[in-house]
């Protein structure tokens, strides 16, 4: 131990948390280590795959963390150009899956390419309002959404409707903090009323069930609506403490499906019941505040609108997630953001954190 130098590895250490946002870390930290406990009662032989999965989002956050947000700037239109190629690809090559094309097969791996959208359009669309900052006109809001639009469609051909909803909504956040107008927000409104005839006739047949399912779960109890039914009797199962870690019927016994993806929330639900929820839902809701902290002291336009941006995806995410699994929204498959099993998903969370560590670190320069 004689000379070893001590200063060289705080140096080191230094570096290497020097881009991390501690409050922000620390949350993230917590609510990982609930994905892990959870992951290790609802799908055991799943856990070293997502620890796998986590080490993997972990380094990229780190990574995109030390990226000043002015040479991110430099990347949102390839990004977005290359989002928009793949989900092309995807449309003409990818594999079909339960109906549904989605997936890529690169070979040595396969890829979602619509995860990549809902870091690459608020991305893009960022970088569009700050080109046009000094002078925001109708028609930038019309470029806008048409920049939009384009992927949804895309998404939405696969068909993947829980993805679209969210690149929809990473987009629609961005547009709004630029300053949409209120009048043109009620006419979209009111629009989207009065087309809902039509957009039910586009609906594919399993997407028009799951929103009659919510209305009349009972209708196909074994059916359509074994879902919402297994996961209301898990989370009112739970009661105020749970039943315990690894001790929930419905989850142990096989009847509820997805319980490792999209229905985890009701696993955890049933084994800690409502005093469980509450620090999970507080969890998220300090997670989101440090969020908007950051949003709120950022330098530029461009990571303001990216910020905000990135901090609505996650409260869209849990708040769909939460509201499908507990019987109130449609079934749109949306997952519980850093809990449920997923790397594309996962890293595309943990990548809008190192993100918006890097607005952080970087909010007091002067950005040109």
């Amino acid at each position: 131990m004689n000379g070893f130098n001590f200063s060289i590895v705080r140096k080191y250490w230094e570096r290497l948390i020097a881009p991390i946002d501690g409050p922000l870390m620390v949350i993230t930290a917590m609510l990982l280590l609930l994905a892990t406990g959870i992951m290790s009662s609802a799908s055991p032989e799943r856990l070293g795959a997502q620890l796998l999965n986590i080490c993997v989002a972990l380094t990229v956050m780190r990574f995109l963390a030390q990226v000043p947000p002015q040479r991110l700037m430099r990347f949102a239109i390839p990004i977005y150009v290359l989002g928009i190629l793949l989900l092309i690809a995807v449309a003409l090559f990818g594999d079909v899956a339960k109906g549904a094309r989605r997936w890529l097969n690169l070979g040595l791996m396969r890829v979602q390419p619509s995860e990549l959208m809902k870091i690459a359009m608020p991305l893009m669309l960022a970088w569009f309002f700050q080109r046009h900052e000094a002078m925001l006109r109708m028609r930038d809001f019309a470029v806008a959404a048409i920049l939009l639009l384009l992927p949804i469609a895309l998404i939405a051909r696969q068909p993947d409707l829980g993805t679209a909803i969210l690149v929809l909504a990473a987009g629609f956040y961005v547009i709004f903090f630029a300053g949409l107008p209120w009048k043109i927000i009620v006419a979209m409104i009111v629009a989207a009323v009065g087309s809902a005839p039509i957009a039910w006739s586009l609906l594919h047949d399993y997407q028009r069930a799951r929103i009659l399912t919510l209305l009349d779960p009972e209708k196909d109890p074994l059916g359509k609506g074994f879902h919402i039914i297994q996961s209301t009797i898990a989370i009112g199962s739970g009661g105020v403490l749970g039943k315990g870690w690894r001790e929930g019927t419905q989850a142990q016994l096989d009847f509820l499906p997805e319980r490792h993806t999209d229905f985890i929330f009701a696993v955890f639900s049933e084994e800690f019941g409502l005093l469980g929820n509450l620090l999970l839902v507080t969890l998220y809701a300090l997670l989101i505040g440090r969020m908007l902290m950051i949003a709120a002291n950022a330098a530029t336009l461009f990571s303001r609108l990216l910020a905000g941006a990135i901090t609505m995806i996650f409260f869209t995410y849990a708040f769909v997630n939460m509201g499908m699994v507990s019987g109130i929204l449609p079934v749109v498959g949306v997952p519980l953001p850093l809990i449920s099993y997923g790397g594309t998903a996962l890293v595309t969370l943990l990548s809008g954190i190192g993100i918006l560590m890097s607005i952080h670190k970087n909010r007091m320069l002067v950005q040109k």
